[in-house]
């Protein structure tokens, strides 16, 4: 299973949090609504699938089940974050406004 595009929607960050992305999956499965967090310890990114609460009761909606598919997810958000803060204008502290599709 290839990631075939990757966006990224930066927000303030907060508690971790600094973003959200969507992937699609071999050209035929759109995935959105993955949080990108800042490592608790150490540098790096994780990440957290989308999730609703009914009742007391909390359902995943989706989420990698087998590793490789979870890790080929995972490398390219994080190859994805990466580039685009790589093209962060220094002087301004501002991003590049280019797209930001994979």
């Amino acid at each position: 299973m290839d990631v075939t595009e990757v966006d990224v929607a930066f927000v303030k960050p907060k508690d971790g949090l600094i973003g959200f992305a969507s992937v699609v999956l071999d050209d035929q499965l759109y995935l959105s609504g993955i949080a990108i967090h800042t490592r608790l310890a150490g540098s790096g990114y994780r990440l957290t699938y989308p999730t609703r609460r009914v009742g007391e009761t909390q359902f995943s909606l989706f989420h990698p089940i087998r590793k490789p598919v979870g890790f080929a997810i995972e490398r390219a958000i994080v190859e994805k974050v990466k580039n685009v803060m790589s093209k962060r204008d220094v002087g301004h502290g501002r991003f590049d406004a280019g797209s930001t599709a994979f």
